[in-house]
């Protein structure tokens, strides 16, 4: 991560050192492919010390991922409805999708 790299979306992502540039932030990233290193790698060391029985699987977190990158609320990996870091949220298993009509 880090550095102009571009995404499945095809914006170029912006890195944090990169203040000068103003563009808009890709509306369907992740923050893994934000550009954001810095923040990503928080994120993830988050979801790492997740402890296993609090995380769901694999799978399941994918699965959430994809809805929230099909979701129009989703800002460069946060959540408009509740303002969390999605690859946070869908990582634990008691959270739900925070939406009227969760999608998951």
């Amino acid at each position: 991560l880090g550095g102009r790299d571009t995404h499945f979306c095809g914006m170029s992502g912006i890195s944090a050192a990169d203040t000068s540039t103003a563009r808009p932030f890709c509306r369907k990233c992740l923050l893994s492919e934000s550009g954001f290193a810095a923040e990503y790698a928080r994120v993830a060391d988050m979801v790492e010390a997740l402890p296993p029985e609090k995380r769901v699987a694999e799978d399941e977190y994918r699965r959430r991922l994809e809805l929230c990158r099909e979701c129009g609320q989703l800002g460069a990996g946060v959540c408009g409805e509740c303002g969390c870091f999605v690859e946070l949220r869908a990582a634990k298993r008691a959270m739900h999708c925070p939406a009227a009509e969760r999608k998951w």
